[in-house]
């Protein structure tokens, strides 16, 4: 299967700043996949996330989006249309009074025909769960439900891929598990490739894959049970294990036969019933 995004040997640094934010980092994603980003602050993985549409151009290397380059200015509106982004505050995103036009907003700006557009803007809130609340004004929806609607935004272009940078960021538990389902549902049900720029544990364990970033440069990759299983690692850039890896280590140091790649409560749980039986 050949890739949706390709980075090849990327590099790009801040006017000012005293190193590199991204230094000679490769990565593919391939479609239908969904991907999660970690690391500690400044290791470069919004820097990463700007790249994959364009937003930011490398100085060196280059990103395929679809066989593009995004350094080429004439096939920037396809790149978007690809790919699209979701940033940490949806209040930065959200341009209309009512719902769906805001959802609205992108593909009349493609000039999509008013029908299609319709089309879209239905399909887009269904599948965030949002269509109920399609005539409310987003300044009455809470955190979590405006971060739906900025993914609606953004899903009515029909993307390949949805990057998203710590979305969850502003938002209370309930929140983040409404944009996390709203994702996981899109590529289960879409196909659509998902990105996920986040500093929770917990958000990456439902990723196929977790790419850890450092200082500019991928650290670790593979999947969540493999990265996970590298605790010290992991220490040494100050990231902790999701919780229920962290209380199955700290239980293995205590002496008990518990397996490591139990990383969701429910394994959790199972995996200590099995022990104590």
């Amino acid at each position: 299967m050949d890739p949706i995004i390709r980075v090849e040997n990327i590099t790009y640094t801040y006017p000012d700043a005293p190193g590199p934010a991204l230094d000679g980092v490769s990565l593919d994603i391939l479609p239908g996949t969904f991907t999660a980003v970690l690391g500690p602050n400044g290791s470069g993985k919004s820097t990463l996330a700007k790249h994959l549409n364009a937003i930011l151009t490398p100085a060196s290397g280059r990103v395929l989006v679809d066989g593009m380059d995004t350094a080429g200015e004439a096939d920037l509106l396809a790149i978007r249309r690809r790919v699209g982004m979701v940033f940490q505050n949806p209040d930065n995103q959200i341009v209309a009074n009512v719902v769906e036009d805001d959802v609205a907003f992108a593909p009349e700006n493609l000039g999509v025909e008013p029908g299609e557009i319709r089309r879209r803007v239905d399909a887009a809130l269904t599948q965030v769960g949002m269509y109920e609340l399609r005539l409310h004004a987003p300044h009455l929806l809470s955190g979590g439900q405006k971060q739906r609607v900025a993914i609606a935004g953004v899903l009515a272009m029909e993307p390949e891929v949805l990057v998203l940078d710590e979305p969850t960021a502003m938002l209370d538990p309930r929140g983040r598990r409404e944009v996390l389902d709203a994702v996981e549902a899109l590529r289960r049900e879409q196909g659509v490739a998902v990105v996920l720029i986040t500093h929770h544990m917990d958000e990456a364990v439902r990723a196929d894959r977790v790419v850890v970033m450092d200082r500019g440069r991928v650290a670790l990759d593979g999947t969540p049970e493999a990265v996970f299983s590298r605790r010290l690692e992991l220490r040494a850039l100050s990231l902790d294990l999701p919780d229920a890896a962290e209380l199955l280590a700290r239980l293995r140091d205590g002496g008990m036969d518990l397996p490591a790649g139990a990383l969701t409560p429910e394994a959790c749980a199972a995996a200590i019933k099995e022990a104590l039986a």
